[in-house]
């Protein structure tokens, strides 16, 4: 499968963003997706996950209550809702599909800026 991430940019702090992540080659079903991300210089950490098949989601304490992930299975797509955005979210955002620990395939990055 093949992940295509969108929807980055540049936000004030407060603000919102909301990501994409789009599947080619074949459907979400029976996966399991994740966003994670990236800031300069740090690890990459998890952020989201969502079921496909049944639709359960975890967070990150530190996105818990501002982001929001979700699916579209019309659209094959998987949506994170940022809000109350805060300029320590400035990171680069992946999505992944697989095991949370090690996922099987991965995006290719949207870049998000939050600005104080």
């Amino acid at each position: 499968v093949q992940l295509q991430a969108s929807g980055g940019g540049l936000a004030q702090a407060g603000g919102s963003l909301t990501l994409s992540c789009a599947a080619s080659g074949r459907t979400f079903s029976n996966y399991v997706i994740h966003w994670f991300r990236q800031a300069p210089g740090k690890e990459r950490e998890f952020v989201a996950t969502i079921i496909w098949n049944g639709g359960g989601t975890w967070y990150a304490d530190s996105v818990k209550g501002r982001f929001t992930i979700s699916r579209d299975n019309a659209k094959n797509t998987v949506t994170l809702q940022m809000n109350s955005l805060k300029p320590e979210d400035t990171a680069v955002y992946y999505c992944a599909v697989g095991p949370r620990s090690s996922p099987s395939y991965w995006g290719q990055g949207t870049q998000v800026t939050v600005s104080s």
